[in-house]
């Protein structure tokens, strides 16, 4: 297997610290996405979507998307366990999984695509050119700052975000939450649900992949 990989991205990063917890290792390429490596010849035969992370399997084909990657991953290696044992379990670690995808991930990526040089004519991933919206920036931080409300109030219900224990929802969250930092963002002084967990996931030794 391979992974092609963009160290500073949060999504690749996503499947790193999960192949991290689960101790599997692989050869890894680096698509320099700061100058725009994903829209070569050579990546675009390998991912179509231009976008990274990509797993190419032991039989040469290719996954896209973070979570489809981990997927494949715990069915390969099912341990330690960070998909859910349970049909409910299963159920409620993807349904947190999206939810912080969806409503606080998306945010950042609206704030920081919008407003990043960089992504000039590229606001939006895929094979597509999106101008900047200016406009959509002020709404990726507000959604920024209630996707740390989100996660505060979850984390004063639960330790962890799906339940009780560690699974890939951490991560995604874990990551979330280093991405704000792109866009100048954390969690509030009052936040203290969310730093406690995030000291406790910060110490984990896949925090550092």
């Amino acid at each position: 297997m391979k992974l092609y990989d963009y160290e500073q991205a949060p999504n690749p990063r996503r499947v790193r610290m999960f192949m991290a917890e689960k101790g599997i290792e692989m050869p890894v390429e680096q698509v320099d996405l700061g100058t725009r490596a994903q829209l070569n010849d050579y990546f675009v035969a390998i991912n179509p979507f231009v976008a990274v992370p990509a797993l190419e399997t032991d039989d040469g084909e290719i996954l896209t998307e973070s979570t489809a990657i981990c997927h494949y991953l715990e069915g390969l290696q099912p341990e330690p366990n960070l998909l859910g044992t349970t049909p409910l379990e299963k159920g409620q670690i993807m349904m947190w999984d999206r939810r912080i995808e969806l409503e606080f991930m998306a945010g950042i990526a609206e704030a920081f695509r919008n407003s990043n040089p960089n992504f000039v004519s590229r606001s939006v991933i895929g094979t597509q050119n999106f101008e900047q919206i200016p406009d959509l920036v002020d709404r990726g931080i507000a959604r920024a700052h209630a996707g740390f409300e989100m996660l505060n109030d979850r984390l004063g219900e639960a330790e962890y975000i799906a339940g009780n224990r560690f699974t890939i929802a951490d991560i995604t969250a874990f990551i979330a939450c280093g991405f704000a930092r792109w866009i100048r963002l954390g969690p509030a002084d009052y936040h203290a649900n969310t730093q406690r967990w995030l000291d406790t996931i910060s110490a984990r030794p896949s925090a550092s992949a």
